[in-house]
């Protein structure tokens, strides 16, 4: 998503982009079969999506605003809720499933002028003054300017550049599911937190949710592996049944859950941007909110940097990126891991401290409206791309 985006962001700014991908996305599907992999976009996400003319497509397609979070402790009487009005918006922001916000991308790739080579892979990269030559699986060699790396957290950019990276376990697996609410989805993105791990709740199309349950790697293996109905009846007795019966719809996946963040994110004609540069807990549903935000910031570098007479591989040009991104990413990955171990922890003083945490945070209205910028992402300087658009 942040790869098809930054191109595409490119492409629109009028610099020649090459996206150079391993595997043609899935751009054609069951309309019924809803896929397991979701993001909460942000209201900045939103703005960019729309500065790029593809929201309008992506909510055609299937997205889905919800207007109020409710999020509870396990134990105690800690409970917080956030609703838009508080805010006079219509909504938090929309819960998309990630293959549709690919797909928009894509069909408007070839009118931008993105050159798409799909199936390849970088095989070697060689660095220079003014920019990289990089050398494809087919044997291809091009001279790039810049070559942008996001290609996820198991970066083949990040490790060819030589740029380290610093990664650590949480020791926990997300179980990811689309599953029925016997209740609704009453336009409310739910999570509560547990001793393993949060589970999330993300509103889909009328009565569904996707699940994001983090829990214990053996935990995660076994919800994954008991029948549909044993995990119905678990999946409901963590949700306290506060949406009635929930009921698994298709298949679960399990997926493990790391912290991590690249040494730099630029070097001479290399950037990182997304999971190549930072992975968080996804407990808040941030991380490719992050990476859109990477996008429009290096959108802006790029541009300022050609207003000056730079190449874009320029290693002023990206420190400028790095410094506008990297502060926020490492205050935002700090936030998601105290949050997991202040969560995720039976310690009876820290059970009290959340549950007084949660209370006054729900009762204290400027307090809770903080929460509610936060969550729309607009608590930073947002890139150009990520603000809204002036009327004319």
């Amino acid at each position: 998503m942040v790869g098809a985006a930054l191109a595409l962001a490119l492409a629109r700014q009028r610099f020649s982009v090459v996206l150079i991908e391993a595997r043609k996305p899935t751009l054609r599907w069951d309309a019924e079969i809803h896929d397991r992999r979701v993001s909460a976009i942000s209201r900045a996400s939103q703005h960019l999506l729309q500065n790029l003319d593809v929201w309008s497509v992506i909510v055609a397609d299937r997205a889905t605003p919800y207007r109020s979070m409710h999020v509870w402790d396990r134990a105690g009487i800690g409970e917080i809720h956030f609703d838009a009005a508080d805010l006079a918006e219509p909504d938090l922001g929309h819960i998309v499933e990630n293959r549709v916000i690919v797909r928009a991308l894509w069909q408007a790739l070839p009118s931008a002028g993105v050159r798409v080579l799909v199936p390849t892979q970088i095989r070697r990269l060689t660095i220079g003054d003014d920019g990289a030559e990089i050398r494809l699986d087919d044997g291809q060699v091009m001279q790039i300017g810049l070559v942008i790396g996001a290609d996820g957290a198991a970066s083949q950019v990040r490790m060819l550049s030589g740029i380290g990276c610093r990664s650590e376990s949480y020791e926990q697996q997300a179980v990811v599911a689309t599953v029925h609410a016997e209740l609704g989805n009453r336009s409310t993105a739910w999570q509560r937190f547990m001793a393993r791990g949060p589970l999330a709740l993300l509103p889909m199309q009328r009565d569904l949710f996707s699940i994001v349950w983090s829990t214990s790697p053996d935990e995660a293996d076994r919800l994954c592996a008991m029948p549909a109905s044993a995990f119905n009846s678990a999946l409901t007795e963590a949700s306290e049944s506060r949406l009635g019966q929930l009921t698994l719809q298709g298949e679960r996946a399990g997926f493990p859950l790391r912290l991590q963040h690249a040494e730099q994110y630029v070097r001479p004609g290399v950037a990182l941007v997304g999971d190549a540069a930072h992975v968080i807990h996804p407990l808040a549903g941030q991380g490719v909110n992050l990476g859109f935000l990477d996008a429009g910031a290096l959108v802006d570098a790029l541009i300022a940097g050609r207003d000056r007479g730079r190449a874009p591989g320029t290693l002023r040009t990206l420190r400028s990126y790095e410094r506008q991104r990297r502060g926020h990413n490492t205050a935002t990955q700090l936030a998601m891991d105290g949050l997991k171990h202040l969560f995720s922890n039976d310690s009876g003083a820290l059970s009290l401290v959340r549950n007084l945490g949660l209370g006054a945070a729900g009762r204290v209205a400027p307090l809770r409206r903080v929460f509610e910028r936060l969550a729309l992402g607009d608590a930073v300087d947002l890139p150009t791309l990520s603000r809204a658009a002036r009327r004319q």
